[in-house]
């Protein structure tokens, strides 16, 4: 369980959000919305580690989480909106080296994604939404209990937003959480609300 009390961000001297308290169960979704500059990508990066809070804490299963920063970062996975693909590797070597880092098996993720035929090609020369979808297909890897995710469906169309529902729902079967900030509908059944 992930449980945040009491958290505050501060980026130089602007207040972003104070007294942030909320918690996720496994199999728990949770959307974090709100209008442009409201903190839900701030809190996305508070909760990944990348970010420290100015106030209050963040608990793993009733422990500090940030008490052992690499067992918190390897029980997540954080997208941002940045896909971090290099361009001139192809599909299959970009989810390669997160396959290496974490385990899994780099094919079958592209294949989750529908990503199969473009394998080969090197990051350069996709599109904007099938670059997002291998951003994704790094979620398809090693598991990790906590999915934190920054605007997923930016440039997806219909077709690939339905398959990240189906790896969604899968994670999310499994015991998995996410958090998810959006300013769209997510193919997130039952999904809370935090309004930033």
């Amino acid at each position: 369980m992930l449980q945040a009390e009491n958290l505050a961000c501060r980026r130089g001297e602007r207040v972003v959000f104070a007294g942030l308290s909320f918690k996720v169960e496994p199999g728990e979704a949770v959307l974090l919305t709100g209008a442009n500059g409201a903190g839900k990508s701030t809190l996305l990066r508070l909760l990944a580690g990348l970010l420290a809070p100015a106030e209050g804490r963040l608990l793993w299963q009733g422990a500090d989480a940030f008490a052992d920063r690499a067992a918190h970062a390897g029980r997540l996975r954080y997208l941002s909106h940045a896909d971090a693909l290099k361009p001139g590797l192809t599909a299959r070597e970009n989810l390669g080296f997160f396959a290496r880092l974490w385990g899994g098996d780099a094919g079958a993720a592209l294949d989750q994604l529908g990503l199969a035929a473009l394998a080969g090609l090197p990051a350069r020369v996709l599109s904007s939404g099938q670059k997002r979808r291998v951003a994704l297909a790094r979620l398809a890897l090693a598991p990790a209990a906590l999915w934190l995710l920054d605007e997923p469906t930016v440039g997806l169309d219909a077709a690939s937003v339905e398959r990240l529902g189906g790896l969604l729902a899968r994670h999310r079967a499994a015991g998995g959480m996410v958090l998810a900030a959006t300013h769209l509908p997510l193919p997130l059944p039952d999904a809370r609300e935090l309004r930033l």
